[in-house]
């Protein structure tokens, strides 16, 4: 099978889904930015040709050069697991009669004011909502909803340019911030947890799901650059809160007709337990959290994937045996990282529970925290108990200081 993949260089985790194809036995066409010498090595193992293209965001100009470059060879698969270009994918698998998600369909997981509009037809709680493209629209539709709200990107990624407003000054300043944002959602801010729900899925049928806890919200953790923060990968979803939100995201992928690939949505469990929709891409989740869903499992989710795309099936074990917490963390001052504070005490303790510790190495700079969810490193906790986990992930996010002078 011949499957074009997007961006095989970027993200960091995108070389591990070209490998995971090569894996399966894919022939991986790789179409990305660059050349192809500057691809991670991972990447250029696993590509048997590779289009270098002047900017995968001027989509009609790629789509123009892939065709060129693709000549007379068939395609079969048109894949792309990072964020922006989930349109771009669209539209060649509709140029070059590829099936899988559409224009139509990918609008809908792309554009977060249509995406809520499909659902709410659907009788899906989600939050209230409007769409805005001027100042006097965004404080409108402020006005409207109450405070508080959050504002966002309509075709956003992550927490970029999202912001918690609770009064008119929040939003003043919030307003001065995304000038350069066209179009934004404004909506209700829902109190409460916020937790994932994660999906492989091939011709409609969900092959492999992941549940994970994040700890706190991501929004809070990235406005506030002291705080460690963690994602909680659940071993057991049958918890009844939990399956409130599983269901809810099994609604959601029928709504939205998803057929085949990967999925990662984001949802809220209020106070009082009631389960609500927040977002969806039609891609996997960043910041290394496939990573923990393999140690949950201690399977190989990346080329799950590949084979779920490219063979309807997935034949690995999906058992989850263990919680696993990421811990992400940040230096504590500027210039070049000096000594990891704490780590050699927590190995000692809690050694045989970690299986990832990548930090920034002593004698490098520091990392900026505003660009990388990841900061200055990541830990990965596991442990079959879910209050041991977190008590762990607590004892890492706490005790383990990264120091820079």
């Amino acid at each position: 099978m011949n499957v074009l993949l997007l961006a095989p260089g970027f993200p960091a985790e995108m070389p591990l889904f070209a490998r995971g194809l090569a894996a399966v036995g894919a022939t991986v066409l790789g179409v990305g930015e660059g050349p192809a010498a500057g691809l991670p090595e991972e990447a250029q193992r696993s590509l048997s040709a590779f289009l270098s293209v002047r900017s995968l965001l001027d989509e009609d100009a790629t789509v123009r050069a892939v065709g060129d470059w693709i000549g007379g060879r068939t395609i079969d698969r048109v894949e792309c697991q990072w964020e922006p270009g989930v349109v771009l994918a669209a539209k060649l698998r509709e140029r070059l009669g590829v099936p899988g998600m559409g224009l139509e369909q990918a609008i809908a997981f792309r554009d977060k004011e249509t995406m809520k509009q499909v659902l709410d037809a659907a009788g899906i709680r989600t939050p209230h909502h409007h769409r805005a493209s001027t100042e006097r629209e965004v404080r409108e539709a402020a006005e409207r909803i109450g405070y508080p709200i959050i504002v966002k990107p309509i075709a956003g990624a992550g927490s970029a340019d999202t912001y918690p407003i609770r009064s008119d000054e929040d939003l003043e300043d919030a307003l001065a911030r995304i000038g350069h944002v066209p179009e934004v959602s404004v909506e209700e801010y829902v109190e409460g947890e916020e937790l994932t729900f994660d999906t492989i899925c091939a011709d409609g049928e969900v092959l492999f799901h992941n549940v994970a806890w994040y700890r706190p919200k991501p929004l809070v953790h990235k406005l506030n650059p002291w705080i460690s923060g963690q994602a909680i990968v659940l071993r057991d979803t049958d918890v009844p809160d939990v399956a409130k939100g599983r269901e809810l995201g099994l609604r959601v992928l029928q709504a939205l007709r998803f057929r085949t690939g990967f999925t990662h949505m984001e949802w809220f469990l209020t106070p009082d337990g009631e389960a609500i929709f927040g977002e969806i891409g039609a891609r996997p989740p960043g910041a290394r959290l496939v990573h923990a869903m393999n140690y949950s499992c201690d399977m190989d989710v990346f080329s799950g994937w590949a084979e779920a795309i490219t063979r309807g099936r997935l034949s690995q074990d999906t058992t989850k045996r263990y919680n696993a917490g990421l811990i992400f963390k940040r230096a504590v001052g500027d210039g070049v990282v000096r000594r990891h504070e704490g780590l050699d005490a927590l190995l000692t303790q809690f050694g045989e529970h970690v299986v990832v510790c990548d930090l920034t190495p002593v004698g490098h700079s520091r990392r900026d925290w505003r660009s990388s969810v990841v900061g200055d490193g990541w830990i990965v906790v596991r442990h079959p108990n879910l209050e041991a986990t977190v008590d762990i992930a607590d004892r890492f996010s706490a005790d383990l200081r990264i120091l820079a002078s």
